[in-house]
Parts: C-alpha cells; sequence; structure tokens
C-alpha cells in the first residue's frame, strides 16, 4: 500500500501510482527532455524519480527516493549521455513502501544487453509469475509487480534472441493496468494493456528531430512535441533508427480507460482519448448542478481539480464563483515531516480558507471525491470556522463504492465512506448542511472521449480484469461485514 503525506495517516484522495515518460532523438539531450517531461507529469507520483538512457552500445540509469528536482541536478543529467531515454516518477501502490529497490526504471539483463522499463499502472497476477522466474533461476531485488514484468520481457527475449518476442509473451502473461515504456540500448518501445485502463500518447517532436511518449499530452508539450495520437489498447510501438513502428501484440479486449483519470487524475492542461480534461471537469459542475440544485450565494472549488468543476456549476447554476480557499501548492510529499502538532492541523497545512470572501455566505463547495471523508469533514470545519453560513457540498465524481486494483490506491470497502454510510449518515458525519454526488450516467455525460468504454469498477464494482482472491478477499468487505463475520452482529 502506498505511503501518506505524513506517517500514520492513510491518504483520503485515492492516489496514482506513477507517470512515464520516454524520448528517442538523436542528437538531442534525451535525459534533460526526460527530466522536465517528469517534472511536468511529477502530480502522478511523488515518491521516486529515475531515468535511463541507452547510447547504442549500454543503458545508464540514475534514480533516488524524492521529488524529480530532488534527485536530478546537473552533473546528474550530465552523466546521462545517449539518444533514447525512459523516465519514471512512482507513487507506490504494489510493492510497498518507497525504497531505492523499488523505484523506477528497473533493469534487465538479456545476456550482456540491457533493458530499463517504466510501468504506470498495477498487475494483478504477478505472484505466479515471480514464482516461475524465481524457478528459473531469475534473481529479484525488489517486491514490485514492475520489477517482475521487466525480468519476465528479459527472459522471454534471452529464450528467444528477440525484444519484440519478449513483450509480446509478457503482454499475453500479464493481467492487469500496464502503460510502459521500455529502452534498449538503441530502441525506444512504448504498449499498453489489452483494455487501455492506463493512458499513454506519442508526440513528434518540430523538424523530425525524434519521438516522445508520455502518461498524459501535458508532458509532450513542456519538451515541445505534438501530439499524434494515444497508443492503443495492445499495442506496441517501436521508435528506432527506422522512425515508428507499430504491431499488436495482443488482441484488444473492451475498452475500459480509467474515468477517475477525468475526475482527479491527470492535469486540467491534458487531453485524454480526445478529450480535455479540463472542459470534462467544467462539464462535470454544469452536470451536477442540473441534478442537485441548492440556493447559494457563492461557488467555491476545492483547488485544484474541483476548480473547473466550480466553475462549470456557476455557469450553470448562475451563482457567483469565488477564489474562497487558498492551496499552499509547496506543501506536498516531503522528507521533512511535520511535528505532531502541526499534522493536527489536518488539511490547513495545504489548504487555508479567505473569510473576507466567504464569511457569512451560504457556500456550494466543489470537490472531486470522497474516500474516507475525513478530509471532507475537515474542510467543512474550517470553512464553518472561516465564518461560512452553510456549507453545501457537491462532489463531481460519484460514490466510491469499492477499491481498486489497477493502480489507484484506494482503501478497502471497510475504510470506504460510501461503503458504509448512507448520504444522510455521511453528510451528518462531514457536518455539512447538504451533499450530493454527480450520477454515473451524469459523470459519463460529461466526458466526450472518442470512446465509449470506461473502467468504472471503483464505483460498480464491475471489474474488466478479474481479481485473484488472493488479492480480493478482505478488499472486498465492508465494516458490516467484519462485524458480523467476528460475531458482533
Amino acid at each position: 500500500m502506498s505511503q501518506s503525506a505524513f506517517p500514520g495517516e492513510r491518504p483520503d484522495r485515492p492516489e496514482e501510482e506513477c507517470a512515464v515518460f520516454g524520448v528517442y532523438a538523436k542528437g538531442e539531450d534525451v535525459a534533460r527532455m526526460a527530466c522536465f517531461g517528469l517534472q511536468a507529469l511529477q502530480h502522478r507520483g511523488q515518491e521516486s524519480a529515475g531515468i535511463a538512457v541507452g547510447d547504442g552500445e549500454t543503458i545508464t540509469v540514475a534514480k533516488d527516493l524524492g521529488l524529480v528536482t530532488q534527485v536530478f541536478d546537473e552533473s546528474t543529467l550530465a552523466a546521462l549521455d545517449g539518444f533514447v531515454a525512459v523516465g519514471h516518477a512512482r507513487y507506490s501502490t504494489s510493492g510497498g513502501a518507497a525504497s531505492w529497490e523499488a523505484a523506477q526504471p528497473h533493469i534487465s539483463a538479456i545476456d550482456d544487453v540491457l533493458i530499463a522499463l517504466a510501468h504506470n499502472g498495477t498487475l494483478v497476477n504477478t505472484n505466479a509469475i515471480r514464482t516461475s522466474l524465481i524457478s528459473e533461476g531469475v534473481q529479484f531485488r525488489s517486491h514490485t509487480d514492475s520489477e517482475v514484468a521487466a525480468k519476465a520481457i528479459g527472459y522471454v527475449t534471452q529464450q528467444t534472441h528477440h525484444l519484440r518476442n519478449g513483450i509480446r509473451h509478457a503482454m499475453e502473461t500479464l493481467e492487469g493496468a500496464y502503460a510502459m515504456v521500455l529502452a534498449s540500448p538503441d530502441s525506444l518501445y512504448a504498449f499498453r494493456d489489452p483494455n487501455g485502463i492506463r493512458p499513454l500518447c506519442v508526440g513528434r517532436l518540430p523538424d523530425d528531430r525524434g519521438w516522445v511518449v508520455s502518461s498524459e499530452t501535458c508532458g509532450l508539450d513542456i519538451v515541445g512535441a505534438e501530439y499524434v495520437r494515444d497508443v492503443e489498447p495492445g499495442e506496441i510501438v517501436c521508435f528506432n533508427d527506422e522512425g515508428m513502428h507499430s504491431e499488436q501484440g495482443v488482441a484488444p479486449r473492451r475498452r475500459a480507460a480509467c474515468i477517475f483519470e477525468y475526475v482527479y487524475f491527470a492535469r486540467p492542461d491534458s487531453v485524454l482519448d480526445g478529450m480535455s480534461v479540463y472542459q470534462a471537469r467544467r462539464n462535470m459542475g454544469r452536470v451536477i448542478a442540473r441534478e442537485s440544485p441548492v440556493e447559494a450565494d457563492l461557488v467555491l472549488g476545492v483547488p485544484d481539480s474541483g476548480v473547473p468543476s466550480a466553475m462549470g456549476y456557476a455557469a450553470e447554476s448562475g451563482i457567483p464563483y469565488a477564489d474562497g480557499i487558498v492551496k499552499n501548492r509547496y506543501v506536498g510529499r516531503t522528507f521533512i515531516q511535520p511535528t505532531q502538532a502541526m499534522r493536527q492541523l489536518g488539511i490547513r497545512l495545504k489548504l487555508n480558507p479567505l473569510p473576507s470572501v466567504i464569511a457569512g455566505k451560504r457556500l456550494v463547495v466543489i470537490d472531486d471525491s470522497i474516500v474516507r471523508g475525513n478530509t471532507s469533514k475537515k474542510l467543512v470545519d474550517m470553512l464553518r470556522e472561516a465564518g461560512a453560513a452553510e456549507v453545501h457540498l457537491r462532489i463531481v465524481s460519484p460514490e466510491v463504492l469499492w477499491p481498486c486494483f489497477y493502480g489507484i490506491d484506494t482503501d478497502s470497502r471497510d475504510q470506504l465512506i460510501a461503503a458504509n454510510m448512507t448520504n444522510a449518515e455521511m453528510c451528518e458525519f462531514i457536518g455539512a448542511d447538504s451533499l450530493a454526488f454527480i450520477t454515473l450516467e451524469g459523470l459519463r455525460d460529461s466526458i466526450r472521449a472518442n470512446h465509449e468504454g470506461f473502467c468504472e469498477a471503483c464505483f460498480t464494482g464491475e471489474y474488466p480484469v478479474d481479481i485473484p482472491e488472493s488479492i480480493s478477499k478482505n478488499s472486498f468487505l465492508t465494516k458490516a461485514d467484519f462485524a458480523e463475520a467476528s460475531g458482533l452482529q
């Protein structure tokens, strides 16, 4: 499971596993480009960062715990010389706590040739694959599913003497969510699970200088690459001296792109499957304004993801929008931990209200999601202390009722507030005057992507990839289930 921002606390937001970035560009400083790409994608993972570079002969990797700017400086980047690079920013969900061994990219040896793999997502069948590889003499340095994928590709490639065979075999074997970039000494590969759960896109540098692969289009923008297209589900894309080449690694399955990317994870300036994330969030605000209207004086958005939705709510309802909550953008994941007394301040470390704006006002507060409910409770308390007359909470995702196993760190059902309380009970616990969630139909209508298939398992419990019982056994139980099993009911 992932680590919270402060020790002893579980995060009260869904957390994304990681970001991946790749570059193939001869004559360019690919390490520096990867570094800037990872900075644009830093919101997707803040525990560790790494870059691996190929120079035609070998792979050199640099990685460590911390933010991208904490891990890389001029001297570190200068030592990464080559023309193909893969980069990674990690937030752990599979493989436990942050550690150097778990940091990516992962390296695998194919005889005397090295490959480097960066992975976004979570695999659900790695235990069996790891056991099989260990029986063949393969050694592991971490417990991450990403290292299992890297070693599986390396092992099969060593047997077949063709890297694409290794990638294709891995794709036929691995189950779960994955968007991966892989560097050999002279080529870049990008491939995606057959359901297309996690995002991955391709861009081209100006004047045909090279190719870029990124988790989001904002990573392309920062290096001046023009968006070309998304990597299709089940597809393998290769970049080398001969240009860009595509082949189908495995047959695509039912499309199941993570719908939470639009709600929370992706940067608002990114485009996913042809849909602007910013516009999708504005649409969500408009929809919930129609679904759950309320009389109020101001509309506030919880920074950052709630702001576009709040603007949409204000535009649809006619209630004025105001910036009533200020976010401290320099408090996030850090190795300088607060004292217990500071920790008790809760979200005030990141958010602070403006009493001059909200005092005496009836507020509609727009947020992206509620997982455990503790942050929402602290938020409402904070707004009331600042003088709000009423607080009406509107959430632009449906109730999170089920855990995610595909690269989002949500709690087991016994920790999900909506799985254990009615709307009225949640509203009372949080302390709001009213509470409403967007409907699933409304969320779908807000997103006009160039496909119609989403993974909505966290709302519906319908998982596009089967979850092994060894993983799901206790995750699906609510507090009532545990109490009944313990004889307390």
